[in-house]
């Protein structure tokens, strides 16, 4: 039996850096050739450029940046073979290529067939389709390159198997949302079942804006099992062996890490996002409110799960209607994490504002206006402390809040990076009480009490929203499953909640639009996935 040496580079670039992931790529070959032997090292989809990047792939000198790339790499890695994605401009088109170098050079290009456009997807607005397989000789084995999409339709399976292919190496860029890795396996089963032949399937992972790209990396043989299974959300090279003799090849040894359940793999999810956008953006560390709730709890620990303790920030910045306990509990968090605590009160803040519009209110009564005002108060303390020490504001509005408007602009919404924007308020719950198993950080009474804005006595969230566990629910049939109102209505639920929830997502999508950047970790997020205009005259009725 003949034997082949692979390494699958599960990496992190940076969009935009293409000097400095061509230096990572370089290091990567460098270190699977001295530490594992390696005779080929497959890299992810466009790892030149990073992934997704959007209209830098309209630059000018893209193409130049590219060429000088891959020429520094043929320099190093003269004596093994490298497959790795980047933008590809041939007669006037744009493609998005697999390439093999071997020899030092380019030998082979494959474009992708298949691109997407759809959910976070914009392929079509930058590449062209390629049409053809791709099939080379890597060290006595005919493989197939393939690019990320192409694995979830036949028809790229079908024309490598026709061209005479025994084995596929599909490159990913792949963004995770809850339960993708199961959903990716059963489609990579599939294909290698279609072709007969094993399937190398290598993604990247690590955060670029709202998305987050979880890894796990997989070989699965010609009959469909799975035979190595690489870690989610960890930077790593993961070696793999292949025998062949007559066309019959099989994978030497077996390595399955299981993916995480869902609620850890979220939290993962949250972590790396938070970890990548504050590193890969400049910023010295992070500053939140800590309000004693739920939300603020929550956000405070993944951050400092991402970053440290000594990067993280925490301000309670307390007003008239702030309870004890809700200073209490914000004090036991920061405690318990070890982070830089301030407390900081908005009392004087608040009057100076209302003392400045005493005229322009004369002869009106109190309202959410005074309401907004404390927030907006805590917006500027918060954006001023990010001015001076080169702090990210994160925000705490979670999914829920979002959707129905339950946040004020320029107030709790200011800050650059919303850790919990596409997290519905019930699984922030589940997270909470998931993080505790791995150290009791978060205060029982927070899980526990009933959630407020603490914006007026007394003041409880579900006085003007139906209880949570119903809110998620219709929420997520009208927003990840665009289901129309009576549809949601005919599954049991209150016409009045139905329609007035229906009416509050609607109304809030001017908010949605100016707010800070949130990690997605469902398939339809705000952001990227749902796109809607702002001014125009749909009903839900319609």
């Amino acid at each position: 039996m003949n034997t082949l040496s692979l390494v699958l580079a599960q990496i992190n670039p940076v969009v935009g850096d293409i000097p400095g992931n061509t230096e990572k790529v370089i290091a990567v070959v460098q270190e699977a050739r001295d530490q594992f032997s390696a005779q080929v090292v497959v890299f992810p989809e466009l790892v030149l450029c990073g992934y997704p990047p959007e209209d830098l792939l309209l630059r000018p000198s893209m193409q130049t940046r590219i060429e000088r790339a891959l020429g520094k790499l043929g320099d190093a890695c003269s004596d093994i073979s490298v497959i790795l994605g980047y933008p590809w401009r041939e007669k006037g088109a744009l493609y998005n290529v697999a390439g093999l170098i071997q020899n030092g050079k380019v030998v082979a290009q494959y474009a992708k067939t298949c691109l997407p456009n759809y959910q976070v997807f914009d392929e079509k607005r930058y590449f062209e389709a390629g049409n053809a397989a791709c099939v080379v000789d890597i060290c006595g084995i005919k493989t197939a390159l393939s690019v990320c999409e192409d694995i979830w339709d036949d028809k790229p399976m079908e024309q490598a198997k026709q061209a005479g292919a025994r084995l596929m190496i599909n490159i990913n860029a792949s963004p995770f949302h809850k339960n993708k890795q199961t959903a990716r396996q059963e489609t990579v089963v599939r294909r290698a079942r279609q072709g007969a032949m094993p399937v190398v399937y290598v993604n990247q992972i690590g955060g670029q804006d709202e998305l987050v790209f979880d890894g796990g990396s997989m070989v699965i043989d010609s009959s469909g099992e799975l035979c190595v299974q690489a870690p989610l959300f960890e930077e790593l090279l993961i070696p793999i062996t292949l025998e062949f003799d007559n066309n019959i090849i099989q994978v030497v040894k077996k390595s399955i890490t299981p993916a995480p359940d869902v609620l850890v793999a979220v939290y993962q999810a949250l972590v790396v996002g938070v970890r990548d956008y504050v590193n890969k953006n400049g910023f010295r560390g992070v500053v939140l409110g800590l309000s004693g709730g739920i939300d603020s709890a929550l956000t405070l620990a993944v951050a400092v799960d991402a970053l440290g303790a000594d990067r993280v920030e925490a301000v309670m910045m307390p007003f008239r209607y702030t309870s004890q306990l809700s200073l209490d509990d914000a004090q036991a968090e920061a405690n318990s994490l070890g982070v830089n605590y301030k407390i900081i009160s908005i009392e004087s803040v608040y009057e100076s504002f209302c003392s400045a519009l005493e005229e322009e209110f004369s002869n009106t009564e109190k309202d959410k206006t005074e309401e907004n005002i404390q927030a907006r108060s805590r917006g500027v303390l918060l954006m001023a402390i990010s001015n001076k020490k080169g702090y990210l504001v994160l925000t705490t509005g979670n999914k829920s809040e979002m959707a129905v408007g339950y946040a004020t602009l320029y107030g709790d919404m200011a800050g650059g990076l919303d850790v919990l924007k596409d997290v519905p308020k019930t699984m922030v719950f589940e997270l909470a009480r998931y993080r505790n198993t791995i150290s009791p950080v978060i205060p029982e009474s927070v899980i526990t009490r009933p959630p407020s804005a603490e914006l007026a006595p007394e003041q409880k969230d579900e006085d003007s929203l139906p209880p949570y566990d119903i809110l998620d629910q219709i929420l997520a049939l009208y927003i990840e499953e665009d289901m129309a109102a009576q549809d949601i209505i005919n599954r049991g639920f209150s016409a009045e909640d139905v329609n007035h929830i229906v009416r509050l997502v609607d109304l809030n999508e001017y908010k949605r639009q100016q707010a800070a950047v949130g990690i997605r970790i469902s398939e339809r997020g705000f952001g990227r996935d749902r796109r809607y205009p702002i001014t125009n005259g749909w009903r839900p009725g319609d």
